[in-house]
């Protein structure tokens, strides 16, 4: 059974830093595109960024960010615990929301050229993060 289970979440203040975890089950983080997405509420859900699946020559995968967070977040997986974190620095209150992360065997090239897609086919439940000012 495929389950992703975000953890990490909760208060930070202005200019802070969260590492927001998810972990996997039921795959492995080689074969799959996972990607992170963010929704606020009375906003849409926002795809801030996404990891390839691994190979020979990109073990750790090609990365895509959206320019909202580009510079202030990092995208990153640990291949051996199947787990793919975001780094998130330089905390602001626009980015209160509640993270969710998700997976999808097949849209990796749509990651590479395009980043996330609301069409992945595995979702967690999410992880709140709420930045004070």
């Amino acid at each position: 059974e495929v389950q992703l289970v975000e953890s990490g979440g909760g208060l930070v203040q202005t200019g802070g830093s969260v590492r927001l975890s998810c972990a996997t089950g039921g795959f492995s983080t080689d074969d799959y595109a996972i990607a992170w997405f963010r929704q606020a509420p009375g906003r849409e859900r926002e795809g801030l960024s996404c990891i390839t699946s691994s190979d020979d020559d990109r073990r750790d995968g090609s990365t895509w960010y959206a320019d909202s967070v580009k510079g202030r977040f990092t995208i990153s997986k640990n291949r051996a615990l199947n787990t793919v974190y975001l780094q998130m620095n330089n905390l602001e209150p626009g980015d209160t929301a509640l993270y969710s992360c998700a997976a999808d065997y097949s849209l990796h090239w749509f990651c590479e050229g395009y980043g996330p897609s609301e069409d992945y086919h595995y979702w967690g439940r999410g992880t709140q993060v709420t930045v004070s000012s």
